[in-house]
Formats: C-alpha cells, structure tokens, sequence
C-alpha cells in the first residue's frame, strides 16, 4: 500500500465518490449531491486542502481530506481533517490508521501543532480517533423542534 496525493484521473474518482463516504460519515442523515459535494471539495482545495489517498497498485483503497480552518474563538489556525473514508472491501485492515497517521505528519510538517476534526456523534470512527490521542474539546448538540 502506498499512501500519496493523488492524479487528475483519482482526484475525480474520489470526488465521485465523496457523496458516498459523506453519507456513511455522518450515519445517513446526510445524502449529499454529487454536485453539492463537488462545490464544497472545490472550495476547500482553492483554499489548499489536499487529498492523500491509499493505493494497492492501481486499485483506490481510501482517502483522507487534510486542510486547515481557524478556531472561532481563538484564531488560531489548526491542521484539519475533513474527511477519511475507506472503501468497504478494504476496511479492517489498518488503512484508516495509516491515512490518518499520514496525514497528521502532513499537517505536522506544515507547522501546524494541533489538528482537528469533526465527527458525528455514534460514528464507529470515534474509537479510532480516541485511539489515536484525539480528545473532545467540543459538542454539537441538536434539539428537533
């Protein structure tokens, strides 16, 4: 397995199937357009988000969206994970860990000396992300009225 920024070619592969991996992330209550995914992707990558994505050959296993956004209360800048997602034939096989291990040591090269990342409440990721090091600092709630 290698772990890289990805081509032209698998760049539009994993926008393609970002509407999916949106969906699985935050449990099905999302069902994004292809067209809504694609204007928020393009959005974060004019601004210098970037994809490293797991390859087997010529085979896409998963990816991790990395960028940066500043927290609201402090300003301060932080390394941010907007997206991991495996492929369901490769999961439970550590890819996640590696993409997220990758990806971190991007966002620590960059000079960033604390990463972020949202994740919705029940996601089995959660455990891999508490595992990782990762510690809440904030909860999101929501009342339906």
């Amino acid at each position: 397995m290698i772990i890289r920024k990805p081509n032209d070619n698998e760049l539009e592969k994993v926008i393609s199937l970002s509407p999916k991996a949106m969906f699985e992330g935050t449990l099905g209550e999302v069902r994004p357009t292809t067209e809504k995914v694609t204007q928020l992707v393009e959005s974060l990558l004019e601004r210098g988000s970037y994809y490293l994505i797991a390859t087997d050959g010529h085979e896409l296993m998963g990816w991790i969206l990395l960028g940066s956004r500043k927290n609201q209360f402090t300003d301060k800048t932080n390394g941010f994970i907007y997206e991991l997602f495996v492929l369901e034939a490769f999961r439970g096989k550590g890819i996640s860990k590696k993409l997220m291990r990758a990806g971190i040591g991007h966002l620590k090269d960059e000079g960033y000396f604390e990463v972020r990342l949202s994740v919705f409440s029940g996601n089995k990721a959660i455990e891999l992300y508490e595992g990782m090091g990762f510690n809440k600092k904030t909860v999101t709630m929501s009342l339906e009225i």
